[in-house]
């Protein structure tokens, strides 16, 4: 019998109510995501479980390791009916994990499937399931038609084509799919021969002589005008830390022409070249009135010997303890007080610095734009019932939570969906629990636009893009 309820993380009335009456029927709007916009502009579809459920994942690698499993099955070249198997052999070791909760509600979600997966149910459940991916066909539109997905944003490099994008935006697909603009690569400074290619291509696509900065910035800008014309209203970057070492133009000028004829730079001059390319990336988002993204505080491919044979985004990767306050704090009053602050997320993955991103987000709030900095919600290893509370209880200590905008997947799988149903059944429990305890007033209203405000309202009002036909 499954353990997942109609009830599931719901234990007091009032939170069911919440859920059942308000919650669980929204569209999704899911600003950030790393879904591949070739597998939507394709309409791919899925031979079997391996392919859409663990293809690309290394949160399911991260715990097959840590179960003893060899890394043919995990990364290498064992076939996928083995890694499936190998994976339901890792599964049962993951209770209070999780995963053993999102892989369930992904099972009973997408295909009805409410055994428990283990070695002992994993055959019957590869059956299963590769047979409904068959007769349905469980296509990339069918699933974001199921789930109502009214908006997905994806994470794309300055130098795409786009060409994806495009192709999603003259079909008949009802969600909206737009591009982000991810610029990490333009301050990737710490390799000059691999930042070098990436400027050629830089070059390249926007067909504009990258020789010199004001060249470079011009590229970057050509570009980010080219996303926005497909529709995109985000950027994003993923940072250790904030950059705050701002350089006069005559020092960006001679660090860039330094890296650019091929010679190595020092890490001060790395922060720099950071901090003055930030610095305009702001300007760039202001002045056309984006949200910019900040992921700050990834430990990234700690494990070398992993990270030369397989390369990045293979699952060892680690929460950091960077210090983060005085540089983000100077990053964002620097573009505060040029007047080109965006509104701006705020992404921490550390729990302890919690109450400072919540209290900094406090610092640059503007009358005229409600909500325009975020706290954003769980992020990576905070992606988790213990993290999400954790994340919702300093926003509502020291922020608003009525403006919060909400949920994302934040994932490589189509599979992730179900995610937004976790946040929004913590959500409406946490608000419960607080009505059961007399700290909130039992009013289903009052309540209940909350909950549409923070998993629906919200986003759709923030972001500034046209919606899918997915509409309240």
């Amino acid at each position: 019998m499954t353990f997942i309820t109609e009830d599931f993380l719901l234990q007091n009335d009032a939170a069911k109510e919440l859920y059942h009456g308000y919650a669980q029927d929204l569209p999704i709007i899911d600003y950030h995501c790393h879904l591949s916009p070739e597998d939507i502009a394709t309409n791919r579809t899925f031979a079997n479980l391996f392919e859409i459920w663990l293809e690309g994942d290394h949160y399911k690698w991260r715990t097959m390791r840590t179960n003893g499993i060899d890394e043919r099955y995990c990364t290498g070249d064992a076939e996928p009916k083995e890694k499936f198997l190998a994976f339901a052999k890792t599964l049962p070791d993951c209770l209070r994990n999780p995963m053993y909760h999102w892989c369930h509600l992904e099972l009973k979600r997408y295909f009805g499937i409410e055994k428990t997966l283990g070695p002992d149910t994993a055959e019957e459940i590869w059956s299963e399931a590769n047979t409904k991916l068959a007769d349905g066909p469980m296509t990339a539109h069918k699933i974001l038609e199921k789930f109502k997905v009214s908006v997905v944003c994806t994470t794309d490099d300055p130098v795409d084509s786009l060409e994806h994008h495009e192709k999603i935006a003259s079909s008949n697909i009802a969600t909206r799919v737009y591009p982000t603009f991810r610029p990490d690569k333009a301050i990737a400074l710490n390799d000059v021969a691999i930042w070098n290619q990436w400027v050629d291509k830089l070059s390249a696509v926007s067909n504009l002589d990258c020789s010199n900065l004001a060249g470079l910035r011009d590229a970057l800008k050509n570009r980010h005008d080219f996303f926005h014309s497909v529709g995109g209203r985000l950027s994003d970057h993923g940072l250790e830390r904030c950059y705050a070492d701002f350089p006069t133009e005559a020092e960006a000028t001679a660090i860039f022409d330094k890296a650019r004829s091929g010679k190595a730079v020092t890490p001060e001059e790395i922060k720099q070249f950071a901090s003055h390319l930030m610095e305009f990336f702001g300007e760039l988002d202001a002045e056309k009135g984006w949200v910019k993204q900040l992921h700050l505080g990834a430990m990234r491919n700690v494990n070398d010997q992993l990270y030369n044979a397989l390369g990045p985004d293979i699952g060892c990767d680690s929460i950091g303890d960077f210090d983060q306050g005085s540089t983000l704090g100077r990053y964002l009053g620097r573009l505060a007080g040029k007047s080109i602050l965006p509104k701006t997320i705020l992404y921490n993955l550390n729990p302890r610095d919690n109450y400072l991103f919540a209290t900094m987000i406090g610092n640059f709030q503007r009358g005229s734009v409600p909500g325009k900095m975020q706290l954003g919600s769980g992020w990576w290893f905070l992606d988790q019932k213990e993290g999400m509370t954790w994340q919702i209880n300093a926003l509502s200590n020291l922020g608003l939570l009525g403006h919060f905008v909400g949920m994302l997947t934040d994932s490589r799988s189509f599979m992730s969906y179900c995610r937004h149903e976790y946040f929004r059944r913590l959500i409406c429990q946490i608000i419960g629990e607080d009505v059961e305890k007399g700290e909130l007033p039992n009013d289903m209203t009052l309540l209940g636009t909350l909950v549409d405000k923070i998993c629906y309202t919200n986003a759709s009002h923030y972001f500034g893009f046209e919606l899918g036909d997915y509409v309240k």
